[in-house]
């Protein structure tokens, strides 16, 4: 019997963007130079047995709002078995710097009706919720710490109520913080470096293992 594709959508804000290409349209190409890529490689390696599709759909700068806007072409219309979002930050970030952010009970609305939204049109697809986060250096203030804390309980609970795989990038994070520097992990405070994306691509593999049952090492 032929094995069926296990199709896995990333989608979020510039930290899943992270330079992928507009252009390439296939799976498992041209998926940027963070997490995402990462992790897509650990997957197809570990799993040759199995046809894993992988696609990102991070745009960088994306609100909730923005990612509800485009939801349906960028995700219900892919027909994924598997979609992990990490969206948060820049609704926090466009309010500081340009009073253009999404606040924290319309951060929960949207999200709210995107996962509904979801479940009616792919009701055995599976969610993976990611945590936002952020650690206090660049452009983060002590101002944004809690408005991030208020948005990580928002996805937590709504990773419950869904049923949701939840990664608690946050925490790993915090933890990473006392081996290096803020800036070591996320160079501006919101954007992980080299070592910030393979903490992220590790932890979302461990994390979801279980659930998913597609990593064999």
């Amino acid at each position: 019997m032929k094995a069926k594709n296990i199709r896995i959508l990333f989608q979020g804000d510039s930290i899943t963007d992270c330079g992928r290409s507009r252009e390439i349209q296939e799976p498992n190409m041209s998926l940027g130079q963070g997490y995402v890529q990462m992790t897509a490689g650990r997957l197809l390696y570990e799993n040759p047995d199995k046809k894993i599709e992988v696609f990102n759909r991070g745009i960088g700068g994306h609100r909730v709002v923005d990612l509800y806007a485009r939801w349906k072409i960028d995700a219900l219309n892919m027909k994924p078995d598997i979609i992990s979002i990490l969206i948060g930050v820049n609704d926090t970030w466009h309010e500081f710097a340009a009073k253009n952010g999404v606040d924290v009970a319309r951060y929960a609305q949207i999200y709210r009706m995107i996962l509904e939204w979801t479940l009616k049109e792919l009701p055995r697809v599976k969610l993976i919720i990611c945590e936002p986060f952020a650690l206090k250096c660049g452009v983060v203030k002590k101002e944004w710490i809690t408005e991030i804390n208020d948005r990580r309980k928002v996805a937590a609970a709504l990773a419950k109520e869904f049923n949701a795989v939840f990664i608690p990038f946050q925490a790993e994070f915090n933890k990473a913080a006392k081996l290096a520097c803020p800036e070591y992990w996320l160079v501006d405070g919101v954007h992980p470096t080299y070592a910030g994306h393979t903490l992220m691509s590790d932890f979302w593999l461990k994390s979801t293992a279980k659930d998913l049952g597609i990593v064999t090492k």
